[in-house]
């Protein structure tokens, strides 16, 4: 059965949203990323904390400022309550699994601690894959 991409982003954008991590630090959090999941490429736009739009359905010609790129299994992996080894974060996995981080690496940089906890709220969110 194939996961249901809107329901998914409804609930990425809520748990976002309410993050009280984010909302502490949100005021220049302002950014765009795609996550690339073999199957689904999904582009999330941020301002000021909040998500301003996610695109389910991102195509190759949308632009970001950067783009993680994985294979479905391993954002499987990333979203389980606790992650295998090297998949627990966007660093080991890209030392030592297929994860790839292209784009503009110092908008990541400036907003790594907003993004990271974003990041990991896959793990309540699930993906779409």
């Amino acid at each position: 059965m194939k996961p249901d991409i809107k329901a998914w982003a409804r609930k990425y954008e809520s748990l976002t949203n309410n993050d009280e991590t984010i909302a502490a630090m949100a005021l220049y959090y302002t950014c765009s990323f795609i996550f690339d999941m073999e199957h689904a490429r999904i582009l999330i736009e941020m301002h000021d904390g909040k998500v301003k739009r996610i695109e389910t359905n991102a195509g190759p010609m949308d632009a970001c400022d950067f783009l993680l790129k994985a294979s479905a299994a391993t954002w499987r992996e990333f979203s389980r309550p606790i992650p295998l080894p090297m998949y627990h974060g966007i660093w080991s996995a890209s030392f030592r699994r297929d994860l790839k981080i292209e784009g503009n690496h110092l908008v990541l940089m400036k907003n790594l601690r907003n993004f990271t906890v974003q990041f990991e709220l896959l793990r309540k969110s699930g993906v779409p894959v």
